[in-house]
């Protein structure tokens, strides 16, 4: 009791201290003040308000995160996958539902979402399963739930099932003709004999394939976007058939790897690797834009299109005895019950957890695009690679969170450099122009009105549009910088300008031009430090004033062009009303993060002028 009591004590006098003040401010402010430097009761009066101490908390938390963030969320401006496109916030692309816990039969990985069955005969979706608004993977239509099924594979946009009658079920998208069999699948489906006793069943962008007991391979789809055609004379030979994204290849039954399509020209599979010669393989697997093949003695060849460290084969503690594919990596079952991934790791989908690395009882692995599941002895499921993605992707499948993390440090910076500009120019102008008066001042503040009197949005964008298209992007932001600086000092200019004029009658500006001190220093050295706590309101107000301004142009398209990411580019695709009614998240994001960086600079400001000039509360 007492120990609650105490810690009742703490939080009360923390609570006092944070949003009050602290006890002896409460208590003897009077005192303090007759003590205190000026400066000092600046801080205070600054640090009494609420609003200005949670302005500056959320300013600061908002700062350290597009600082520090892009340490650990890498922009790549050449990043693009059409398989990620408009994905909303999710972590859930590998969350096995509970009711499989311990009793996994199959699964099947399919793009952003998994299929599983139970021992019990279940059929369980989870992930991100939507490929159209009307399209759902996890509408599984009644007739498979009720069917007994022994295998299914998972696609892209689409899964096909197969019943223990041979009867095969396509669902999802099947406006490609993912689901119309050919007349050779039909009449082996009708006839169910060897020929249709399937042994393989496999899916990918838009097409399917199975092969059967007696070496027949059956391919069906789209055939638009893939060479799905088999050259007869390798009919009732295939042992195992392997696809990526829009090709195939073929382990045969006496142990050779043959590209069976008829698009062989041109194609970087059809080429067998010299190594393979003369070797018996015995297990295949296809990347989106690679193969691999297991020989005999358990090495591991790859070859294709490898531009994401596929062809990178880490070396192998025990032969392979079973190989298995994602997008853009490999993952291997190794004799000795190793685990081990490699290729891209974008999505740490390369990186085997601890606890199946090594001599783990594993039973199965299946791959999604950038998802591992490692089946073990007991029904268990160990997973690694790609959750989801904490705020979603855009229109080219990029993460939000990273372009929003490196889009802030764009503007920050943007708007901080602005400022600084627009500062110098301004206090350098309003100097000369408050304390030598004259037609210095007249030059100088008749030059401020015509630059003042500018359109400013419309003049920027011209400049921008004229200038900027023969810049690239870092050039441009460059230019961005220069034109809001060039443009914004003005206000500035005034400010200085009339407390110089008010400052230049003191009587230490008297006794300095008594002493022979230059002019010069008198301003600088002297008028300027009494009116920096001004300046320094003026500078943080117009911060915000300049990161809106350059948001805006970004937003026009006359600012800093993609892909460099800004808050204000982000925001383009709000003037799209599908993306305002279906993507929600591409713009609600940035401008909440960059409308409350607004709000709390303004807070901070507001605080600022306050403290320095207490009067300004009784008008």
């Amino acid at each position: 009791m007492e120990n609650k009591q105490k810690k009742g004590f703490f939080l009360t006098r923390w609570f006092r201290r944070v949003f009050m003040g602290s006890d002896q401010e409460v208590r003897d402010i009077m005192q303090e003040e007759q003590v205190q430097t000026p400066f000092r009761t600046m801080a205070r009066n600054f640090f009494s308000k609420r609003t200005v101490r949670i302005g500056l908390t959320g300013f600061i938390l908002i700062f350290l995160f597009v600082l520090i963030g892009p340490r650990f969320w890498v922009l790549d401006l050449s990043e693009q996958d059409s398989t990620l496109v408009n994905l909303p916030p999710t972590q859930s692309m590998m969350a096995v539902p509970k009711e499989m816990k311990g009793k996994i039969a199959d699964i099947a990985a399919g793009r952003t979402y998994g299929v599983g069955l139970d021992t019990d005969g279940h059929l369980h979706t989870w992930g991100y399963t939507k490929i159209t608004e009307k399209i759902n993977i996890a509408d599984i239509p009644d007739e498979v739930q009720n069917a007994d099924l022994v295998m299914f594979a998972a696609g892209d946009d689409h899964v096909v099932a197969l019943d223990k009658d041979g009867q095969l079920y396509v669902w999802g998208n099947t406006r490609l003709q993912q689901g119309n069999f050919t007349s050779e699948m039909k009449k082996a489906m009708k006839a169910k004999d060897a020929s249709w006793d399937i042994i393989q069943l496999e899916a990918s962008q838009q097409f399917s394939a199975a092969v059967s007991s007696d070496g027949t391979l059956y391919l069906w789809g789209n055939t638009n976007v893939a060479d799905i055609k088999l050259r007869k004379q390798y009919q009732g030979n295939i042992a195992k058939v392997a696809l990526t994204s829009n090709e195939y290849i073929c382990l045969l039954k006496d142990g050779t790897v043959a590209y069976t399509g008829y698009k062989d020209k041109g194609s970087a599979f059809a080429a067998i690797p010299e190594s393979l010669k003369g070797k018996t393989v015995v297990d295949i697997a296809a990347t989106s834009s690679t193969m691999a093949a297991v020989t005999e003695d358990g090495q591991v060849v790859v070859w294709g299109n490898a531009k994401n460290g596929e062809k990178n084969v880490p070396e192998l503690a025990a032969p392979v005895k079973k190989l298995y594919a994602g997008r853009f990596h490999y993952t291997a079952l190794l004799q000795n019950g190793d685990v081990v991934s490699w290729g891209a790791n974008k999505y740490h989908q390369t990186e085997v957890p601890a606890s199946i690395a090594h001599g783990a009882d594993v039973r199965e692995i299946y791959c999604g695009n950038f998802q591992n599941y490692a089946v073990l002895s007991d029904g268990n499921v160990v997973t690694w690679g790609l959750k989801g993605f904490v705020l979603g992707t855009d229109s080219l499948g990029r993460d939000l969170l990273t372009r929003i993390v490196n889009g802030g440090r764009v503007t920050m910076t943007v708007g901080a450099i602005s400022v600084i500009i627009a500062t110098i120019i301004g206090v350098v102008l309003g100097g000369l122009a408050g304390y030598f008066g004259g037609k210095t001042d007249l030059l100088i503040m008749r030059i401020a009105e015509i630059v003042g009197g500018l359109p400013f949005i419309p003049f920027a964008m011209i400049l921008s549009a004229v200038i900027g298209s023969r810049l690239d992007p870092t050039q441009k932001m460059y230019l961005i910088m220069v034109v809001l600086g060039v443009l914004s000092w003005t206000g500035t200019c005034r400010l200085v300008r009339a407390q110089i004029l008010a400052q230049r009658e003191m009587e230490y500006v008297t006794a300095a031009k008594a002493m022979g001190i230059k002019e010069r220093t008198i301003v600088f050295r002297h008028i300027l430090p009494n009116v920096i706590s001004l300046l320094l309101v003026s500078m943080t107000l117009d911060f915000a004033t300049c990161m809106l301004t350059e948001s805006s142009l970004s937003y026009l398209g006359f600012g800093i062009p993609l892909p460099t990411p800004t808050w204000g580019n982000l925001l383009t695709g709000a003037n799209n009303s599908i993306v305002i009614q279906q993507y929600w998240w591409q713009w609600v994001f940035p401008a909440a993060i960059f409308g409350v960086c607004t709000i709390c600079i303004n807070m901070i400001g507001d605080g600022l002028r306050d403290a320095v000039d207490p009067k300004s509360q009784e008008r």
